[in-house]
């Protein structure tokens, strides 16, 4: 069984910035394979199914994205998942735009999602996929940089993006995580 956490800020206010491009990837993924992300369980919306033999959850945290950690260890609580098999896909300023970055451990660099999913799981080693959404021009505020929408030209390149962080996804699924970091961060 996985389990992957897609970061993101509940509300339609918040569905096309920047800080969502993890429940982006998580419906994506979602349509894909015919699940359905709509269980209001564990403080988030949940959706379960059957991918490459493999039972997969997709959780969206409403929690705001600083809280995000309640989520995830109330989904982990009450399921019984191991944190070996979690998967928190969300935004990263220090990948560029278009490309994503996986990783198994490390600090939250300023990512308050991931801050509080390192308090409520209490360790920083846990597998993630980030999704590159580059950083600002210089003197341009972080938090309403990744609270306001994709640019047009963003937007053009969406589609490829999603489909690697998906790609990423099913490869996790078949093969050990350090295969597929060798795959995609190659």
């Amino acid at each position: 069984m996985k389990w992957f956490v897609g970061l993101g800020n509940p509300g339609r206010q918040y569905e096309a910035t920047r800080h969502n491009i993890g429940f982006m990837a998580l419906d994506r993924f979602a349509d894909k394979h015919g699940i359905k992300i709509t269980q209001s369980k564990c403080k988030g919306l949940l959706g379960e199914g059957h991918v490459a033999g493999q039972k997969v959850y997709l959780l969206k945290p409403q929690t705001y994205m600083n809280l995000s950690g309640e989520s995830i260890r109330a989904f982990m609580d009450f399921y019984k998942a191991a944190i070996e098999d979690l998967i928190v896909v969300y935004d990263d300023l220090d990948t560029p735009y278009g490309q994503i970055r996986l990783r198994y451990q490390g600090s939250a660099g300023g990512h308050n999602g991931i801050k509080s999913a390192i308090a409520h799981l209490g360790t920083q080693s846990f597998q993630r996929i980030r999704m590159g959404i580059s950083r600002p021009a210089p003197g341009r505020d972080i938090a309403d940089y990744v609270l306001s929408p994709f640019s047009k030209e963003e937007f053009q390149h969406m589609p490829g993006l999603l489909d690697k962080t998906v790609d990423a996804m099913e490869h996790i699924l078949e093969h050990p995580f350090e295969k597929t970091m060798a795959k995609f961060n190659g």
